[in-house]
């Protein structure tokens, strides 16, 4: 149990736990432990968890997620059970969460939809907007298949919590913990929980709206697809759309001067060194996912991974480089023997451009990847292949 002053509802809290461990001893033969994973309490509740045959583990970095971490490193059983310690969860759902884990699962998690929200419980816009939108994204962005991504009652063995290298110090670890489950294939189940109203007398630790805006950011932050590679795919996609369009009505194949313009020309040039840019940023942010041990690398990138050196990154960008050097050149010429009159059409150029400031993202984006590896040229990582 996280605790920051809990004296108010740690006795119930306590004798909760010590039921639940009396049921999980007479139903799977397992001893338990009770760790207070004490975040600088100042009202004895230290003293108190102690008289009570708990153990106390300080934990001087402060915030849900960093108290949660401390606990569950210096807890010492294969199963960790976790919970508030402000009374609303019952210790005794855990039970069968311990039973998940004991059948194979690595991650168990409470559902309160499932289990009962006592009225009062939980703020209507935590149950109707905020727990169904998070989760609801968690599940889009990493096909994670939870019900209640944010239940504060939840299982996960110790090779398993050490496997997720968890680092959220706030409340997004909740989000955290299923994320990166998910993201290395482990056995995620889901039990019924119950929620109950807070047994504390002063407000809650939790602030909805920061704490809400804090889960989406981490969403985001450990999602590269949703980030950067779905951006990618479709600035670039509609930039070739553009380009691909105003240039057959340029070489005439298409009858007419066709709907894009050179202001459009310009916006696709754009578009296309912007969805680079992102399409580089993806790679980046996955390679060091993998490298730090909570993302498992794609398939594709396997296979490829020979050509994903920074060399090849150089060699591509210099080639980029050159050919629109060249082609800027002929432009120029094309300029002059016009008698530098305005050019026919703007399109040569922009694409001159364009392909000049990838060669130059590429040769960037290379040693930025390589950087992120641990100053490795090779941007897959050698132990994945």
């Amino acid at each position: 149990m996280p605790c920051l002053n809990e004296i108010l509802s740690l006795p119930h809290c306590i004798a909760n736990a010590r039921a639940a461990a009396q049921r999980i001893a007479a139903q799977y033969g397992l001893s338990s432990e009770i760790v207070i994973a004490d975040n600088g309490s100042t009202d004895g509740s230290q003293a108190y968890a102690a008289a009570q045959g708990a153990r106390v583990v300080p934990v001087p970095r402060r915030g849900y997620g960093a108290a949660l971490i401390g606990g569950c490193e210096g807890a010492r059983g294969r199963y960790l059970l976790m919970a508030d310690a402000d009374g609303s969860y019952d210790f005794l759902d855990g039970v069968a969460m311990i039973g998940k884990l004991v059948g194979g699962a690595d991650l168990c998690m409470g559902s309160r939809f499932a289990g009962g929200i006592a009225p009062g419980a939980m703020p209507w816009k935590n149950r109707y907007i905020g727990n169904p939108i998070l989760t609801g994204v968690l599940n889009l962005f990493f096909h994670a298949g939870v019900e209640d991504a944010h239940c504060g009652l939840r299982a996960i063995t110790k090779p398993a919590f050490t496997a997720c290298r968890l680092s959220s110090t706030g409340m997004e670890f909740a989000s955290e913990m299923v994320i990166k489950a998910t993201l290395l294939g482990l056995h995620i189940a889901q039990s019924p929980a119950t929620l109950g109203p807070d047994l504390r007398t002063r407000a809650p630790h939790l602030r909805p709206w920061r704490d809400g805006w804090r889960h989406l950011r981490y969403l985001l932050m450990l999602s590269p697809t949703w980030v950067f590679g779905l951006p990618a795919a479709l600035a670039m996609m509609l930039a070739a759309y553009i380009l691909g369009v105003a240039g057959l009505h340029d070489l005439h194949v298409l009858p007419g001067d066709g709907p894009f313009g050179a202001s459009w020309c310009v916006l696709a040039g754009f578009l296309l060194t912007l969805g680079h840019f992102a399409a580089l940023m993806a790679l980046a942010t996955h390679f060091y996912g993998v490298r730090t041990g909570y993302r498992t690398l794609r398939p594709g990138f396997e296979r490829w991974s020979h050509l994903l050196t920074l060399e090849h990154a150089l060699m591509l960008s210099a080639g980029l480089i050159l050919l629109s050097a060249l082609w800027l050149g002929m432009i120029g010429i094309r300029w002059r023997s016009g008698g530098f009159l305005p050019l026919p059409s703007v399109l040569p150029l922009v694409l001159c451009l364009a392909g000049a400031a990838v060669g130059v993202q590429t040769a960037l984006g290379g040693f930025l990847i390589s950087i992120l590896a641990g100053h490795d040229a090779t941007f897959v990582p050698r132990e994945t292949r």
